[in-house]
């Protein structure tokens, strides 16, 4: 439970969206790098040409005259020594024999596209060594397609190219002729042939001849699908024996291997020693006797890969069978990864007064019981420092966490109940996992917590994604420092006594559905979406029931000694991404949550709760720092600073939660330091919310009719560092509505912006008020994007 603070250093005063433009408007002059003799393209007009292609075409331009973007340029000059390092983007220096085989491809790319009789011509316009480059097409008429014929003498392939022409076939009579299509064609003609166990066919025997010599623009297309030299018909094959051979993780295929002949058709090969058969076979989807198909030697393929144990899985070889009976060995060559692995990570917080530290490891053992299983253990303690409150530690710790969880993963269901494998779209997997974790506050609570899981997940097709965890077992127990406790109820703080002290036992099951998230790094225009629904405590509700069990002094039923939690909790993620063009992007995203307890429980656990804040949602407020709802700390605690800064980072928390957020992500460099470097910027509203009225939480409660007057909004630009195995993010958010105080006072970055940067009667009155300095502004430094 370490809080991931992040705030601007002491002394910042830029934003990262102020660097940005004053790299871009320095005084470099983006001639500057280049000789007298010698002019920089930067700028290209195409006319003439239809808005259809028009931004297709610009593609036909060479790279090299291709105007640089302004900031890559500037990297260039900077720090690439004049070429020397990789950083940035050379000058596009005028070269007219390029400008010519750009017309050139230019021409023929509006050819194809059916306006056969298109010309185009360039113009240069020069002035001050900068060039513009003009092209000009006169496009002629569009051709169309009058009559489509097919020669086939091959009657098994006519009969299944006309069974299936309309479906795939985008050369239609009327249509506009377009060399795209004939490409097209031929291709789903390769596929449906490779589907249909035609595994010597090729390309090649796919001929188009087309006859534009008529005058009224039309065109005749006549289709050829040529048999092989000397034959009357392609053969189609069937699988027969397939061997699996799988090497060292050196990849070597030496020594002495296990070989195992599985059955008819699999003989099994292993120099590693540390396979069973099952784990390739189970993925093998080419069985004997079948035609050959190339979807299922993909699909074996791409299983395999899936199963994280193995370096390389190329696609299998093929040897003829030397009689005539048109079959086929197959051969499976895999490489293992190594069998252990050891992963640390580690990650530095810090804000004004306050910074932390995070560190894990994670320990894999890749192939438990010889049957592909993943084991995981991994260990995590973090710890923040909090020097900018008042609080009573001479060592200025806030809390500290210690979590420990082992993960047993195996690539297939298993259960009491026969399941035929769920492989076709995905991996299915069974996850055994038990985790501990030890939350400590100085001076407030200590919390132990224990979680046991089963859990299901596989694929319904290739874009949804089905997880169940049927059984989950959960005990967490809280224990208050005496003197903390005493003081809390002094001041009437029950309610938190209650929420971080109280021990529970409950049982529970969850169900996820994720549609979508095969899409997540492309810049397609797509819908992806996240439901979860975690229903905990109604069989020991029926249990307890029936056993008619003990309750506590609060009149709550217990189980095995041990009160018992009962409560259903729902959240859904939403994204709608939409491209730009290029790898300019915009996201919307709207989060809602809600968790209700019920029978033997009036209020969630301590774990079950919503908080507001941090790295990927409101980014504009430290984690637990927002709401709920209108909810003031400085008012509610008023003078009792010892209790404000005991729950600190505790006290913030709701039944409800909505969250949206908008993005709006760009390109701003090609090559930075051998990084892609991208920009985004935000808005982000939302908060949580207490379910009714609640006395430690005042104006807290959701209302419809104070939905938008406890909204919190946060605005901010950051940077994205792409290296494409990951993304380093740096994020400047900003508060600009905060609902903790009331009315105009609300717009915080207007009503105050003369104290963004220094302080003044707004930030004295705030620290007087909550003993911390009011910060606008947080820095927050995070691996990967933020949804």
């Amino acid at each position: 439970m370490i809080l991931k603070a992040y705030t601007k250093p002491a002394g910042y005063r830029f934003t990262i969206l102020g660097i940005l433009l004053l790299i871009i408007g320095s005084g470099c002059s983006l001639t500057r790098g280049i000789k007298k003799n010698q002019t920089l393209v930067r700028k290209i007009t195409i006319k003439g040409i239809d808005e259809e292609f028009e931004e297709a075409a610009l593609n036909y331009v060479d790279k090299e005259q291709q105007p640089n973007n302004k900031l890559n340029l500037q990297f260039y000059y900077w720090f690439s020594n004049h070429g020397k390092r990789n950083i940035g983007e050379a000058p596009a220096i005028l070269d007219s024999a390029l400008v010519e085989y750009s017309r050139f491809q230019m021409e023929k790319f509006i050819q194809n596209r059916g306006y056969l009789k298109a010309k185009i011509t360039d113009t240069v316009i020069i002035k001050k060594q900068r060039a513009e480059l003009v092209f000009n097409a006169h496009e002629g008429p569009m051709f169309h397609i009058r009559k489509f014929e097919d020669s086939i003498p091959d009657k098994n392939i006519k009969n299944l190219y006309l069974a299936n022409r309309n479906k795939m076939s985008h050369i239609q009579p009327g249509g506009r002729f377009d060399t795209d299509s004939l490409a097209h064609d031929r291709d789903e003609l390769y596929l449906l042939m490779k589907r249909n166990g035609y595994f010597d066919f090729y390309r090649q025997y796919v001929n188009f001849n087309y006859d534009s010599t008529f005058n009224s623009s039309v065109v005749d297309i006549k289709m050829t699908i040529d048999n092989p030299a000397g034959k009357t018909q392609h053969p189609v094959y069937k699988i027969n024996n397939t061997l699996i051979t799988i090497s060292a993780s050196n990849g070597k295929t030496t020594g002495k291997a296990d070989t195992i002949q599985v059955d008819s058709q699999f003989r099994f090969v292993d120099f590693s020693h540390r396979f069973t058969p099952r784990v390739v076979t189970d993925y093998t989807f080419q069985k004997k006797g079948q035609i050959f198909d190339i979807d299922k030697q993909t699909l074996t393929t791409t299983r395999l890969s899936e199963l994280n144990v193995f370096r390389n899985v190329p696609n299998p070889t093929y040897e003829k069978l030397p009689d005539s009976s048109n079959r086929l060995n197959t051969k499976i060559d895999i490489i293992p990864l190594k069998h252990f692995s050891d992963r640390v990570e580690g990650e530095f917080l810090f804000a004004n007064g306050r910074y932390g530290y995070n560190i894990g490891n994670t320990f894999t053992d890749r192939n438990l019981f010889k049957q592909a299983a993943i084991l995981q253990v991994k260990l995590n303690w973090s710890i923040l420092f909090d020097n900018g409150s008042n609080t009573s530690n001479n060592n200025g710790i806030q809390n500290q966490e210690f979590r420990a969880g082992v993960n047993l993963i195996y690539p297939r269901i298993i259960s009491p109940f026969d399941f035929p494998l769920l492989g076709k779209f995905g991996v299915p997997h069974t996850t055994f996992s038990t985790n501990y974790s030890l939350f400590y506050q100085k001076g407030l609570v200590t919390r132990q917590s224990f979680i046991n899981s089963i859990t299901y997940d596989f694929y319904e097709t290739g874009r949804k994604l089905h997880t169940i965890t049927p059984i989950d077992i959960e005990f967490s127990k809280g224990s208050i420092d005496p003197a903390a406790q005493a003081e809390l109820l002094a001041n009437n703080r029950y309610a938190y006594v209650y929420l971080i002290g109280r021990t529970v036992f409950t049982t529970g099951s969850q169900y996820t559905f994720q549609y979508n998230a095969i899409e997540l790094n492309s810049y397609a225009n797509f819908v992806y979406f996240r439901g979860g629904l975690d229903v905990g405590g109604n069989f020991l509700s029926l249990l307890s029931n029936t056993l008619n069990t003990p309750r506590d002094s609060a009149g709550q039923r217990k189980f095995l000694g041990y009160t018992f939690s009962q409560y259903t909790k729902a959240e859904i993620d939403l994204r709608i991404y939409k491209t730009l063009g290029g790898e300019k992007q915009f996201i919307f995203r709207i989060n809602p949550g809600i968790g209700v307890p019920y029978g033997n429980s009036n209020a969630l656990i301590f774990e079950k709760n919503f908080y507001a804040g941090g790295a990927n949602d409101m980014r504009a407020w430290l984690p637990r720092t927002l709401g709920p709802g209108n909810f003031n700390r400085g008012t509610y605690y008023g003078n009792d600073d010892t209790s404000r800064n005991r729950l600190k980072y505790l006290d913030q928390f709701g039944e409800i939660k909505i969250v949206a957020n908008a993005e709006y992500r760009y390109k701003l460099a090609d090559d930075f330091f051998g990084a892609k470097l991208k920009g985004a910027v935000f808005m982000d509203a939302g908060n949580v919310w207490r379910l009714g009225k609640k006395p430690e939480s005042p104006n807290g409660e959701f209302r419809f009719d104070n939905l938008l007057q406890s909204t919190a909004i946060g605005i901010g630009t950051g940077l994205r560092f792409d290296l494409s195995f990951f993304v380093f993010r740096l994020d400047a958010a900003f508060k600009f509505k905060d609902p903790q105080f009331t009315g105009s006072d609300q717009w915080v970055l207007f009503k105050h912006s003369d104290e963004l940067f220094r302080t003044g009667s707004f930030k004295t009155a705030y620290e007087k008020a909550n003993g911390e300095s009011y910060n606008f502004m947080q820095l927050n430094f995070g691996i990967g994007l933020p949804f």
